[in-house]
């Protein structure tokens, strides 16, 4: 019996040798699942680093919660629309015309708000905030008179969005300075804008501190405001 069984699996060996493959087949491992297509971007400081202007609890559910919402659905639209896996958010936003009608709406308020937020992030920064300089202090003063007439300008455009939004600080489409605001999660790329400062004037932005008191929000935020990176997007739009 012994002997038996050692000739069939000699034969079994040698059948396989004969033909190139090993004796017991194995299944093909499964290919590497695609990465996602997007990921939630890091804030580059703590959620408590902008306290006691805009509080932590507000920026962990605006990070994690909010924010972490439009990636989520932005990874199941690439399945769908696979330009959001291969063009830059910029000129998808920038051309929406040519977005499919089937998930133009779901693109512009996802990537919209993912492109907002990211940009959101960036233009704040711990510590309180330093006046605008150079080239872009000499534009807001040739365009507003002074950079305190910009505020007031620009915080009309915050107060003055009714519902949810956004407020900014744009080199438009001609080149020029402007304050505008828009619409949920609508960017100033749709208007052939360059952003230079935007704030997220949604109640998810303010209301766990400041309640319905928007008008208080947009005060204490001009306290977080980075004017280096303000600085660096003024630098690109007129490049």
């Amino acid at each position: 019996m012994l002997r038996r069984h050692f000739l069939i699996g000699t034969g079994a060996a040698a059948t396989a040798a004969l033909f190139g493959r090993p004796a017991f087949a194995q299944a093909p491992a499964a290919a590497p699942a695609a990465p996602p297509a997007f990921a939630l971007p890091q804030l580059g400081y703590a959620y408590e680093a902008l306290e006691p202007f805009i509080d932590t609890a507000t920026m962990r559910v605006h990070h994690s919660g909010h924010h972490a919402a439009f990636i989520g659905n932005l990874n199941t639209l690439a399945g769908q629309y696979e330009a959001l896996r291969t063009a830059p958010a910029e000129q998808i936003l920038g051309n929406l015309a040519e977005v499919p009608e089937a998930v133009r709406t779901a693109v512009r308020n996802n990537l919209g708000g993912h492109w907002n937020h990211d940009f959101f992030w960036k233009i704040m920064k711990p510590g309180g905030a330093n006046a605008p300089a150079g080239d872009l202090a000499a534009a807001i003063n040739a365009a507003f008179g002074s950079s305190a007439n910009m505020v007031t300008a620009f915080t009309a455009q915050a107060m003055g969005r009714f519902g949810s939004g956004w407020a900014w600080l744009v080199l438009d489409k001609d080149k020029k300075l402007v304050v505008i605001n828009t619409p949920y999660q609508d960017t100033p790329l749709e208007q052939g804008a360059r952003a230079i400062i935007g704030l997220d004037v949604w109640e998810h932005a303010y209301y766990l501190k400041h309640q319905n008191r928007r008008a208080n929000y947009v005060r204490d935020w001009w306290s977080v405001v980075n004017w280096d990176v303000a600085m660096e997007n003024f630098k690109k739009a007129t490049a």
